[in-house]
């Protein structure tokens, strides 16, 4: 049988190393790892390529923001769980805010472990293929650029070879940026087909505006990409089914610019960048996360932002099961224009709602 993970447990008390190894051994095929100092796991984790790292809080002498940031420095993509022996209210937040992934109480409920082993080793995963792609992508970009330098030099004679090397290294980049931003929608099957709904409405909404060929790929590109900043926002604040605390709202906040942060790399992709940065930008200057107000947002960043709003309205999510009809999602946006929302892009999404 394939082993499905590898955890790292750092735990001083062989009661409850032996009684999470027989939680999981009825879980799955899990490899376990076991250490009884921070030291020794951050040791450990430098020779194995671990999924998971469970710590128990009460280990003697540990210094638990030290030894987060040390399993961090090792592996960034490190998923950690804490093991306390009591949950205390608003301390999984604070946890959050160092990287922390999930928080238990001990004794640990054996449907709980489940969960969270399974959605951590799942999150381990995507954030490691994203870091590998991205690395990749930097990597080809940089290589790119020097060979644009040599080809240059013979533009003359290799013109024709040249724009064909170049259309086929940015067509492999566009669909690897695609793959990764489908990966994201896919950590929630609410948000499945997501940033492709999203990129349809906004095109309806530039051919309505008569924007330019050129302008509108632009657009639809930027709005394929919109959300690929949650690779860094953890399943515990994407996924959460009741309201936001305000220290996670605040790393929701972050994505349009952590998005940005990945595409700055690939150069040819320079129009999109600032698109996604700016799509959570509100009209009046209330968004995120720069405050730009009015014509200050560019324009496929406001056509974007009622494209996203009317389809997040129009889909379930883990916070609202139901999602609401067509005319209770017009009218929101009807009641927001000139505040969230352009009122210019709302007139033009108002003539093409009906054909979405």
């Amino acid at each position: 049988m394939a082993v499905r993970g590898k955890i790292l447990f750092v735990c001083d008390d062989k009661s409850y190393i032996n009684k999470i190894k027989d939680q999981l051994s009825n879980l799955g095929d899990y490899t376990l790892i076991t250490e009884s100092t921070a030291q020794a796991g951050v040791m450990s984790l430098e020779h194995n390529i671990c999924d998971l790292v469970i710590i128990r809080y009460a280990i003697p002498d540990l210094d638990i923001l030290s030894a987060i940031g040390d399993f961090k420095k090792v592996d960034p993509d490190c998923v950690i769980v804490v093991l306390l022996e009591v949950e205390v209210e608003g301390q999984s937040n604070q946890y959050a805010e160092v990287g922390v992934f999930e928080t238990l109480g001990w004794p640990v409920k054996t449907d709980k472990l489940k969960f969270v082993v399974e959605k951590g080793l799942k999150l381990h995963m995507l954030l490691a293929a994203g870091r590998k792609m991205v690395q990749g992508l930097k990597e080809n970009n940089q290589a790119l650029e020097k060979q644009n330098t040599l080809l240059a030099k013979r533009i003359e004679d290799s013109t024709s070879n040249l724009s064909r090397l170049y259309e086929d290294l940015r067509s492999t980049y566009m669909r690897t940026i695609r793959v990764l931003a489908q990966a994201i929608d896919a950590r929630d099957h609410y948000t499945h087909s997501h940033s492709e709904n999203v990129s349809r409405y906004a095109v309806a909404i530039c051919n309505q505006l008569r924007l330019p060929a050129k302008e509108v790929e632009l657009v639809r590109q930027a709005a394929e990409l919109h959300d690929l900043g949650k690779i860094g926002i953890g399943d515990s604040i994407l996924l959460k089914p009741s309201a936001l605390t305000a220290s996670e709202w605040e790393q929701i906040k972050k994505h349009p610019t952590i998005g940005a942060q990945i595409l700055e790399p690939l150069t040819f992709l320079g129009g999109v960048v600032d698109l996604v940065r700016q799509h959570h930008e509100h009209y009046d200057g209330t968004g995120y996360p720069e405050g730009r107000k009015g014509e200050d947002i560019l324009l496929g960043a406001r056509i974007i932002h009622v494209a996203d709003s009317y389809e997040a309205m129009r889909s379930a999510r883990s916070y609202r099961k139901i999602p609401l009809m067509k005319e209770e999602a017009i009218l929101e946006i009807k009641l927001n224009s000139g505040s969230q929302f352009d009122p210019k892009i709302v007139d033009a999404f108002l003539e093409v709602v009906d054909n979405l």
